[in-house]
Formats: C-alpha cells, sequence, structure tokens
C-alpha cells in the first residue's frame, strides 16, 4: 500500500488537499486500462464545522488497499489545506465531492467509482451520487437521518433515497443521532437495492474511531463484491 498526496481544484476555484490510497503495485487500477473491476473508493469525511477531516477515514482507506482496492480521501472546503469556508448544511461542499469524483475518473484510470460517507459527510455523499453517472453504489457510515440532525442536514435525504444506485447503511445501534426505528422508517420508501449493517452497542461517534475502521472496510468490501 502506499499514499500520495495532491491538491486538485473544485469546480468554482476551490483547491482540496486529496490523499490517494493505492494497493499494491501488481493490483493498482493505475496500471491497467479501464475495465469493469477498475472500481475506486471515494470517502467523505464528517462534519466539517465540527472537527471533521480527512484523518477520520484515512484507516478506513489503508484497510481498503491493503484488500486491493483503491481509496481516495480529501478535505472538503475549509480544512485542513483545503481552500475556502465550511457550509452549514453541506450543499457546497456536494460539489467538493462531484469535483474529486471527476478528478478520479481523468486520473485514476477508473470507470466506476463507489461513495462512502461518515456521519455528516453521508448526506454531503448521497446528494451527489447521482450527479457522477460513474457511481455505481453509495455506503454510509452513520447517516444522521435523526429529528434534530435533520434541520442541518434534511434537504439532502431525498437524493439517496431516491436513486436507483444500490445503497448500504451502516449504523450503531446506540446511534445518538439517528435511532433504529428512525432509519428503518426512512429506508422504506428507497428506491432500488437497499442494504442495512446494525453494529450492537456501537455509538454515532465510536465508530468513527480507529477501532472500527476494519470491520468498516470489511463490509464495504463486501457490498462492492455485489455489484
Amino acid at each position: 500500500m502506499s499514499r500520495q498526496p495532491c491538491a486538485i481544484e473544485a469546480g468554482d476555484g476551490i483547491t482540496l488537499d486529496v490523499r490517494i490510497f493505492k494497493p499494491p503495485a501488481t493490483t493498482n487500477p493505475s496500471s491497467s486500462p479501464p475495465s469493469k473491476g477498475n472500481i475506486v473508493i471515494v470517502l467523505v469525511h464528517p462534519y466539517s464545522v465540527l472537527g471533521g477531516c480527512q484523518g477520520l477515514v484515512t484507516g478506513i482507506a489503508r484497510n481498503l488497499a491493503n484488500q486491493g482496492l483503491a481509496a481516495v480521501t480529501f478535505d472538503m472546503r475549509g480544512v485542513g489545506r483545503s481552500t475556502g469556508t465550511p457550509s452549514l448544511t453541506g450543499f457546497s461542499e456536494v460539489n467538493d465531492v462531484v469535483s474529486v469524483c471527476k478528478w478520479v475518473l481523468m486520473n485514476l484510470c477508473s470507470n466506476r467509482i463507489v461513495l462512502v460517507g461518515s456521519s455528516a459527510g453521508a448526506p454531503i455523499a448521497g446528494s451527489a451520487v447521482d450527479q457522477v453517472d460513474e457511481v455505481v453504489g453509495y455506503v454510509s457510515i452513520g447517516y444522521p437521518f435523526g429529528i434534530t440532525a435533520s434541520i442541518l442536514f434534511g434537504r439532502h435525504h431525498k437524493a439517496i433515497l431516491q436513486s436507483p444506485k444500490p445503497k448500504l447503511f451502516i449504523m450503531g445501534t446506540r446511534d445518538g443521532f439517528t435511532s433504529v426505528n428512525q432509519l428503518e422508517n426512512k429506508l422504506k420508501s428507497a428506491a432500488g437495492s437497499v442494504e442495512t449493517h446494525l453494529i450492537k452497542g456501537a455509538s454515532h461517534f465510536e465508530m468513527e474511531g480507529p477501532a472500527f475502521d476494519s470491520q468498516m472496510s470489511n463490509l464495504i468490501v463486501k457490498f462492492i463484491s455485489k455489484l
């Protein structure tokens, strides 16, 4: 596994700090022409306003690369070395996700992307899913569907729930922002293939920690194997 940092330009003049996690050379998708199997996972970090950054999803990206899948992390606008200012509702950041996806398609010899969003990164990623045709799947880790969180992120719900693309929702049963009932009720109206995976006893912020990185990457790999 190797890690490569770079900077890319978002569509509205924002510069984003990006890191590419590449598998061993024998399975590196950059070393061969695009094919159906050349999936790259783009990970979207938790809420920027509360200190979210790409470092929180680096462990998952590293594990994915070690399992033979290229992964990309980045700091959204206003975080770390990325320029600009974070937005409260995450709608400006949707453009960041789309810009990274388009860069991946042009520079990593990939023709398929899976978006993975953690916490507030889940609604942001969900709003980008159907803006990039080559996104073939979506994974949410702790999507904040709850009433209080919906004040900020409720307008994102429709995009991912109406998307026909395959979806996996991972959540702890002790998530402080969304109850199991709230998750299940929301997903009743979801289009396309929808999977859920509940982690017994896990809280929202606990799942953002390194103790769950291996489990998260394994669930993502299993989901991708069915695409």
